[in-house]
């Protein structure tokens, strides 16, 4: 149910569930693999709420680039805590989502509108990545 939550509320557009690499790798065994990164690897604005006004080469200051979500569920355990998002300011799934503005204000208001079960259910499911 989370899976499909992710998809219907718009994540997905910007957390792109898979990829195939491409057909010349270095390694043939990494040649045209099925990956699940959940992500685009582009910049996106954020609007104002997470922006830090630091331009960065193409990034400016609003914008952020979409962190793969593969290996989210094991933060706590590799980094010993939970926050997440580029300064830590989210505290656990929910938070982070409820940060994104910009292009992801769409994507945030359909998660803010889920009763407690979808929301858990969208939550486990980023916690099985």
């Amino acid at each position: 149910a989370g899976r499909e939550l992710f998809d219907e509320l718009g994540c997905a557009s910007c957390h792109v569930p898979s990829w195939r690499t491409g057909s010349d790798a270095i390694d043939p065994a990494l040649a045209d693999q099925l990956i699940w990164p959940f992500t685009d690897l582009l910049l996106h604005d954020l609007g104002d709420a997470l922006a830090d006004g630091r331009p960065d080469f193409a990034a400016d200051g609003r914008s952020w680039r979409t962190p793969p979500l593969w290996g989210l569920g094991l933060v706590e355990t590799v980094n010993r805590h939970d926050t997440m998002l580029h300064d830590g300011r989210a505290r656990g799934y929910a938070e982070a989502i409820l940060w994104h503005g910009g292009e992801a204000e769409p994507a945030r208001e359909s998660f803010r509108m889920l009763d407690a079960e979808a929301r858990a259910q969208l939550v486990a499911f980023l916690a099985s990545l």
